[in-house]
C-alpha cells in the first residue's frame, strides 16, 4: 500500500481534524461533510485518518467483517463456529467513485460461477467492504441520485438488502460516512446533507507562516514518504493512544439534565429541522469531553459540538449557504465556565513542533452570512416618463423578488446524459425497457436477455452436453436498459440593456431568472449565464453545478445601455459549441430572457434574427421568455421565438405555480407542470 500522509502532520485545518476525530470516537455521530475550496488537503486528511484508528477483530475469511464479539451480527459467509480463527486487521478506508454502478456498491451475482458452473454466489459490494470502517466519497455533491438513494438506505438502517437476479441477501453495513465537496460545483440533496452528523468549512490559511509550513511538509513528504512518515511516527502513536482512550471513555461521560436542556434550547433557537440535530450535538459534546479526557460535559464541549453539528441543519432558503451566528450561540450558552486547573490534551493536527493548537472553540469560524439575491437598492432607476431607455447610458442594479415555482421545460427526444430530474433519458436507474448489448459493462445484467442471446448457439458450442451447462461468451452479455430522467445544461441568455431597466422591469427579470435557477437546482442541472448590454455580450458565469454562484452573479448584474441581441445569441452559440465538445452527452436547453429589441450596431434586428436561425439549425432546444410589458406591444420576442423555433412564454408566467404548458410546435421543447 502507498504511504499515506500522516494525520498528525496536518496543519491549518483544526476544525476538520477535530470533526474527524470526534466521529472516530463515536461513529453514531453520523460522519463528516467537509466543504472547501480546491487544494485544502481535504482528501489527504481523510485518507490519513484510517492510519490512526484502532484495528478491528474479524473472523478469518469473512468478507462481511462482522464483529465476532457481537452475537447479534450474522454474516452471509457464516455461520462461524467457536473454533474459527479470529484475526485483527486495520480499519478500511473504502472509496466510492462517483461513477460506480449500483451493483458495484451493493454487490452482485458472480457471473463466471453462475453461467459456467450454475452456482449462485454473491459478490459483496463496497458497502459490505466498508462495514465497521470508513466510507469516503470525494466530490459527493456530484454523486448520481441512484447512488445517493443507496447511501441513504444504508445510513438509515445500517443494513443492505439485495433482491435481484435470483439473489436475496441481507448484511450489516455500519460505517462512518465522510464526504468532501467544493460548494462551487453544486450542493447536496437535503436528505443526504442531514445524514452527516458534522460539517466543516475548510479554506486555505491566509497566514504566510502557516502556508509556508504546509508547503514545507508536503514537499518533504513527496520527496521521501517513508522517511517523512517515520519522523512523525511518535506523534501518530500518541494520537492512536489518545483516540483509543477516548473511545473507551466516551461511554462514561455524563450528560446531565441541565446540559441536555441547553442543547435542546440551542437547537430550537436556531430553528433546525427534526430532532437529529439534538442527538448529534449531544453525542458530539460527549465525544469532545472524552477527547479532552473528561467524564463531564462543559460549556466549551457544547459550543464546539453546536458549531459542527448545526450549520448545515439550520433552516434556510435554497440559495443561502450553511452558517451559524456564533454571537447568538454564545448568548444561548451563557457565561463561560471557570478556567480548568490544568491544560487539556492537544487537538489533532498540531503545529510545526507538535505544540498545542488553538482551542477548537476559537478556531476558524464556520459562520457564513446567508447569501442569495442581493438586497441592494436600485441606483439611478430611469423614470417612466424619461426618453427611450434603449439608448440611455444610465446603469442600475435591481434586486430580485421572491422566486416562485417555474414550469418544467424539457429537451425533446431521449438522451443519455447524467441522471437528473429534467428530460427523458436512458439512465442507470429507472424503468427497465429491455435488454441491450453489454457496451462496456455499465448497468446491471439482464439475465433473460443474456440467456436468450446465448441459447441459439448452444448446439455449436456443445452446451448442455456431457454435464456442461449453458455456455456464454462475452458477446452474449446483455445489460438492462432503463429509462429515467437526465440533467441538462441550462443556459440563460439574459438581456441587461436599458430597456430592461425601465419600469422596474429588471426586478421582474431577475425574479424570473431566479425562479429558473431554483428549478435547475432542484433538477440537478448545470447552469450557465450569458448577459448582453451596451455593445457586447459576455459569459457572466461559465457552466457550473453551483446555482448558488449563479444567483450571486445575478444579484450583482447591472442594467443599462443599448441592446446587442445578436452578440448575446452569438456568445451563447459559441458557449454551447465548446460545451458540446467537452461533454457531448449533456444536452443543452437555451433560455433567452429578452423583450426582443435590438439597438446596437448596423441592422441590429436583422443580424439578431439571422443568428437565431443559425442557432435553430444546430438543433438546440430553446425557450424565449418575453419581457415586454405594457398595453401596446411590438411582438419582437414572438418573432425571435419563431426564428429560434423556440417556445414563447410571457415573463409573468415563469413564476406561475401549476402552469399548464402548451406546445408551440413539434420542434419546440415540451413544457410540463413542475
Amino acid at each position: 500500500m502507498p504511504v499515506q500522509y500522516p494525520f498528525s502532520a496536518v496543519v491549518g485545518s483544526d476544525d476538520m481534524t477535530l470533526a474527524l476525530a470526534l466521529t472516530a470516537i463515536d461513529p453514531l455521530i453520523g460522519g463528516v461533510l467537509i466543504r472547501g475550496e480546491k487544494g485544502t488537503a481535504k482528501t489527504t486528511t481523510v485518507r490519513g485518518l484510517a492510519e490512526v484508528l484502532p484495528p478491528v477483530a474479524v473472523y478469518e475469511g469473512d468478507r462481511f467483517s462482522i464483529d465476532p464479539h457481537d452475537p447479534d451480527e450474522v454474516s452471509p459467509d457464516g455461520p462461524f463456529g467457536p473454533d474459527t480463527d479470529i484475526v485483527t486487521r486495520p480499519v478500511r478506508l473504502v472509496e466510492l467513485p462517483t461513477g460506480a454502478g449500483d451493483d458495484r456498491v451493493t454487490g452482485t451475482l458472480q457471473l463466471n460461477k453462475a453461467l459456467r458452473e450454475g452456482v449462485v454466489e454473491f459478490e459483496p459490494g463496497l458497502l459490505a467492504r466498508a462495514h465497521r470502517g470508513l466510507l469516503y466519497v470525494d466530490e459527493i455533491n456530484l454523486l448520481p441520485d441512484h447512488l445517493v438513494d443507496l447511501l441513504l438506505d444504508a445510513a438509515a438502517t445500517g443494513r443492505v438488502s439485495v433482491e435481484r437476479d435470483g439473489l436475496s441477501i441481507e448484511h450489516a453495513a455500519r460505517f462512518v460516512l465522510i464526504g468532501t465537496m467544493n460548494p462551487e460545483e453544486g450542493e447536496l440533496r437535503p436528505q443526504l446533507l442531514d445524514r452527516f452528523g458534522l460539517t466543516v468549512e475548510v479554506t486555505a490559511p491566509r497566514d504566510p507562516g502557516i502556508r509556508a509550513e504546509v508547503v514545507r511538509r508536503r514537499l518533504a513528504f513527496d520527496t521521501d514518504p517513508v522517511g517523512f512518515a517515520a519522523r512523525w511516527e511518535s506523534e501518530q502513536h500518541a494520537l492512536r493512544e489518545r483516540l483509543a482512550a477516548a473511545r473507551d471513555l466516551v461511554g462514561a461521560v455524563v450528560l446531565d439534565d441541565a446540559t441536555l436542556t441547553t442543547i435542546t434550547e440551542i437547537c430550537a433557537a436556531f430553528d433546525v429541522d427534526g430532532l437529529r440535530a439534538d442527538l448529534v450535538t449531544a453525542r458530539a459534546a460527549a465525544a469532545h469531553a472524552a477527547w479532552q479526557g473528561r467524564t463531564h460535559i462543559t460549556r466549551d464541549d457544547v459550543r464546539t459540538a453546536a458549531r459542527l453539528a448545526l450549520p448545515h441543519r439550520r433552516r434556510r432558503n435554497p440559495f443561502d449557504e450553511p452558517g451559524l451566528d456564533e454571537e447568538r450561540l454564545d448568548e444561548l450558552l451563557g457565561p463561560e465556565d471557570p478556567e480548568p486547573d490544568g491544560p487539556g490534551p492537544d487537538d489533532p493536527g498540531g503545529g510545526a513542533d507538535g505544540q498545542d493548537t488553538a482551542d477548537a472553540g476559537d478556531g476558524a469560524s464556520s459562520a457564513t452570512p446567508p447569501s442569495g439575491p442581493s438586497a441592494s437598492k436600485e441606483q439611478s432607476e430611469p423614470d417612466e416618463s424619461s426618453p427611450s431607455p434603449a439608448t440611455s447610458s444610465t446603469t442600475s442594479v435591481a434586486a430580485a423578488g421572491r422566486p416562485g415555482r417555474a414550469p418544467l421545460f424539457v429537451v425533446r427526444g431521449t438522451g443519455e446524459g447524467q441522471s437528473g430530474r429534467r428530460s427523458r433519458a436512458r439512465t442507470p436507474q429507472g424503468a427497465v425497457i429491455g435488454p441491450r448489448r453489454d457496451g462496456g459493462g455499465r448497468g446491471r445484467l439482464h439475465l433473460a436477455g443474456t440467456i436468450a442471446a446465448a441459447a441459439p448457439h448452444q448446439r455449436l458450442r456443445g452446451g448442455f452436453t456431457d454435464g456442461r451447462g449453458l455456455i456464454v461468451t462475452p458477446d452474449d452479455l446483455r445489460r438492462a436498459e432503463t429509462l429515467g430522467r437526465e440533467s441538462n445544461l441550462v443556459l440563460l441568455c439574459v438581456d441587461a440593456s436599458g430597456s430592461m431597466a425601465a419600469r422596474r422591469r429588471m426586478e421582474q427579470v431577475k425574479t424570473a431568472v431566479l425562479s429558473l435557477l431554483l428549478d435547475a437546482y432542484r433538477r440537478r442541472d448545470k447552469v450557465a449565464l450569458v448577459t448582453f448590454r451596451q455593445h457586447s455580450a459576455e459569459v457572466t458565469l461559465p457552466p457550473t453545478n453551483s446555482v448558488d454562484v449563479a444567483s450571486r452573479r445575478l444579484a450583482d448584474l447591472p442594467a443599462g445601455g443599448r441592446t446587442p441581441l445578436a452578440e448575446g445569441l452569438e456568445c451563447s452559440a459559441e458557449l454551447l459549441r465548446r460545451e458540446a465538445l467537452r461533454d457531448p452527452t449533456r444536452r443543452p436547453l437555451l433560455m433567452v430572457v429578452t423583450d426582443g429589441r435590438a439597438t446596437s450596431g448596423a441592422d441590429p434586428l436583422g443580424r439578431a434574427h439571422t443568428m437565431a436561425r443559425h442557432l435553430a439549425a444546430t438543433g438546440v432546444d430553446s425557450v424565449v421568455v418575453d419581457c415586454e410589458t405594457g398595453r401596446f406591444r411590438m411582438g419582437l420576442a414572438v418573432r425571435l421565438a419563431d426564428h429560434l423555433r423556440a417556445e414563447h412564454i410571457p415573463l409573468g408566467e415563469v413564476t406561475a405555480d401549476g402552469l399548464t404548458g402548451v406546445v408551440r410546435s413539434a420542434t419546440a421543447p415540451r413544457r410540463e407542470v413542475a
